[in-house]
C-alpha cells in the first residue's frame, strides 16, 4: 500500500465520520475530537537477529477513543505498516464496536517488518519486544490487542506471556485470538468469515434471493476468503470465482472449494497451480449474485464501479470500495454491506473471548455461533433500517449507527 493510498484511506474515513456526526446533530467540537485518534504511540524495538546483528524495528499503537470502554484492535506485521494506516484502522474499529454495541473503543497496532523473511525465534523476540515497548498503555482494562495481517495465535501467545511476566500475574484477558489452551475462544479463527456469511444471508433475504445456488465471487483466498468460500460451498451456494495475489479462477458451474482449500499454501495462494486463469479485473466484473472483496483496499473504484455486475457487494476486506465507487454502485441499485458492518465478526468473537477470560468460564462453539449471529443480525437490521429511513447509503448509515454510542459517551463524560 502506498502513502497516497493510506492518506486517502484516512481522509475518506474522516469525511464519513464528519458527515455521520453532522446528520446526527453533533457540532464541530465532536467532529474535531472523533476524526483523529486520541493517542498514537510510536516505538523503536531493538531485536537481536539470528546472525548476531541487531535490527531496530518501528512499531505503532493507535487508540482512537476510550469513552465507551477500553480500546480494542489487532496488531499487524507488514512491510507497509505506517502511522496513517494504523490511525484509520483504529477509527474503523471504533465504528465496528459501536455497530455491534460492544463496550469498546477502537485500537490498532502494527510493526514495520516482513515476517516471511524472519525466523520463528526472531518473530518471538519481536513480539515480546513490542509488548515491552507498549506495556504502559495496554492491558485488559486499557487496550486489548488481537491478531491481524500476518499475525496469528502463536504471536498472541508470546505477547500474552510477555505481558504476564511484566505484570507478574497471568493475564489471559490482555489479548484475544490466543490458542485454546491459553484461554482462546472456540470459533475465533473463522469468526470474520462467519460474520460475513451471516451478512450474506441477511442481504440475500432483502433482495429475495435464496442462498441455495446463489452465485458467489470472492476476491482473496486468505483466512477470511477461504473460510467464507467453504461456508458458502457447504450452504449450497455456487462459488464461481476466487482470486489470490497472483490471479483468479472462474467456473460458471462452481469451483471445487474443498480441493482448493486442500491445495492452497499458508498465504492463501492456489492459482499458480492452474494454467486457465483470469485477471483480477475480470473477476470483479463477473455476473454474479454476491461479490465479496476479501483482499486489500481500493479494489472497487470510480474506474471500475460501472463494470460491477453483482446484485450485492459484501465487504470482507478493510476499505475495498472507495467513497465515489460506493455512490456509483448504490445509485445502480446494488446493495453494499460495508466493511465496518460485514467484517465485525472478528471483534465480536474477540469480545466473547475477553468475556470468557474475565469470568473463567468457556462456551461451546455452538454458543459462540449463536451469540455471533444474534449480534450481527441486530447490527445489520439497525444499519439497513437507517439506510431506508434516512435515504443514505449503507456505508454512511453504518457510520451513523457506529459513532452514535461513542459520541453519547463523550457527551455524558463532559469531554465536549
Amino acid at each position: 500500500m502506498t502513502a497516497m493510498d493510506t492518506n486517502d484511506m484516512l481522509t475518506a474515513t474522516q469525511l464519513v465520520i464528519e458527515e455521520a456526526l453532522q446528520k446526527l446533530g453533533y457540532g464541530q467540537d465532536m467532529i474535531d475530537l472523533l476524526k483523529e485518534p486520541m493517542r498514537l504511540l510510536t516505538v523503536r524495538i531493538p531485536i537481536r537477529m539470528d546472525d548476531g546483528t541487531t535490527r531496530v524495528f518501528i512499531g505503532y499503537r493507535s487508540q482512537h477513543n476510550d469513552a465507551v470502554g477500553p480500546t480494542k484492535g489487532g496488531v499487524r506485521f507488514h512491510p507497509d505498516v505506517n502511522e496513517i494506516e494504523v490511525k484509520a484502522l483504529s477509527i474503523w474499529m471504533s465504528i465496528k464496536c459501536g455497530i455491534a454495541n460492544l463496550p469498546y473503543g477502537g485500537g490498532k497496532g502494527g510493526i514495520i517488518c516482513d515476517p516471511r523473511k524472519m525466523s520463528f525465534r526472531e518473530l518471538e523476540r519481536l513480539s515480546r519486544g513490542y509488548v515491552r515497548a507498549i506495556s504502559q498503555i495496554v492491558g485488559p482494562t486499557k487496550d486489548i490487542p488481537a491478531p491481524d495481517v500476518m499475525t496469528n495465535s502463536q504471536i498472541m501467545a508470546w505477547m500474552m506471556d510477555e505481558y504476564s511476566r511484566i505484570r507478574e500475574f497471568d493475564s489471559p484477558g490482555f489479548i484475544t485470538g490466543k490458542p485454546l489452551v491459553l484461554g482462546g475462544s472456540l470459533g475465533r479463527e473463522s469468526a470474520t468469515a462467519r460474520g460475513v456469511a451471516i451478512m450474506i444471508d441477511e442481504a440475500l433475504r432483502k433482495k429475495g434471493i435464496p442462498l441455495s445456488n446463489a452465485r458467489v465471487v470472492i476476491q482473496g483466498f486468505g483466512n477470511a476468503g477461504s473460510y467464507l468460500a467453504q461456508f458458502m460451498y457447504e450452504a449450497g451456494a455456487k462459488v464461481i470465482g476466487i482470486s489470490d495475489v497472483n490471479a483468479a479462477l472462474y467456473n460458471e458451474n462452481g469451483l471445487d472449494i474443498e480441493d482448493l482449500m486442500d491445495r492452497r499454501d499458508s498465504f492463501g495462494t492456489v492459482t499458480n497451480l492452474f494454467k486457465d486463469t483470469i485477471s483480477n479485473e475480470e473477476l470483479l466484473s463477473l455476473d454474479c449474485d454476491i461479490l465479496v472483496p476479501a483482499a486489500i483496499e481500493n479494489q472497487i473504484t470510480a474506474d471500475n464501479a460501472d463494470n460491477i455486475r453483482a446484485k450485492i457487494i459484501v465487504e470482507a476486506a478493510n476499505g475495498p470500495t472507495t467513497l465515489e465507487a460506493t455512490r456509483i454502485v448504490t445509485d445502480r441499485g446494488i446493495l453494499l454491506v460495508p466493511d465496518v458492518l460485514a467484517s465485525a465478526g472478528g471483534v465480536i468473537v474477540s469480545y466473547f473471548e475477553w468475556v470468557q477470560n474475565n469470568q473463567g468460564y468457556y462456551w461451546s462453539e455452538a454458543e459462540v455461533d449463536m451469540k455471533l449471529r444474534e449480534m450481527m443480525v441486530r447490527g445489520f437490521n439497525q444499519v439497513y433500517e437507517l439506510h431506508q429511513s434516512r435515504k443514505v447509503n449503507m456505508r454512511l448509515a453504518a457510520y451513523m449507527v457506529g459513532v452514535r454510542k461513542m459520541a453519547e459517551a463523550v457527551r455524558f463524560r463532559g469531554w465536549v
